[in-house]
This record gives structure tokens, sequence and C-alpha cells, in this order.
């Protein structure tokens, strides 16, 4: 799969909420690492190991986002590896790098958020 077909897929997936869908992309020992972690636990942590551990906070941030939608602006490929640019929420930009390995499943992800774009 190209890197533009997988970015769709994985856009459209987290814009339909089905979390266990979601988490389908995801190895068992995906690490994720966020800003967005470090606001949910009060700045104690901005990473998490394991799908268990994203299972929970990723349905947090669904009920608490019921909005949640993500636009696909670009992506583009790396080596085992794709990065998306992304509208996320709050009118924020992201771009997300994720490694791509085991049996097609993301094994790590580096989210970084833009607060603003400039020219």
């Amino acid at each position: 799969m190209n890197h533009q077909d997988f970015a769709q897929i994985w856009v459209n997936t987290w814009n339909s909420h089905d979390l266990e869908n979601i988490l389908s992309h995801y190895s068992e020992d995906i690490e994720i690492t966020t800003p967005m972690i470090a606001l949910a636990t009060g700045g104690k942590e901005s990473s998490l190991q394991g799908k268990e551990a994203i299972r929970e906070y990723w349905k947090k941030a669904l009920d608490k986002f019921p909005d949640l939608h993500f636009d696909l602006i670009r992506s583009t490929a790396g080596a085992d590896s794709v990065a998306l640019f992304y509208k996320s929420i709050m009118d924020k930009h992201a771009v997300e790098v994720m490694f791509l390995m085991r049996k097609g499943k993301l094994t790590e992800c580096m989210l970084i958020m833009i607060n603003e774009l400039h020219g």
C-alpha cells in the first residue's frame, strides 16, 4: 500500500471514532509520543507504551472530543515510515510520523502539534 492510501485510510478510521478499528492499525507494543498525553496527564508523561494503555487514553480522548475530525493535508513516505500532515482538533495542525513494522502494524508514532502556520 502506498503512503497516500495508508494516510487516507488512517484518517478515515480516526474519523469513524471506532476505537477497535483505530487500534487495529497498531502493534501490541506500540509507543505513542505526543504533547497531548502531557496535557491529559498533567505534564507527568508525554509517551505511552502498549496497546492497552493507549486504548484507555484514546477512549478518554474520543469521549472528550465527540466531534473529533482530522483532515489530511499531505503525506510522505520514509524508510519503513510515513509522515502525515493534517488538521487536528481545536483547529490545530499536526505532523505525525509513524513507523511501520511487524506485519504492517504501526510500532511507534510521534506527534508534533503546530500552533501557527507561517508561509
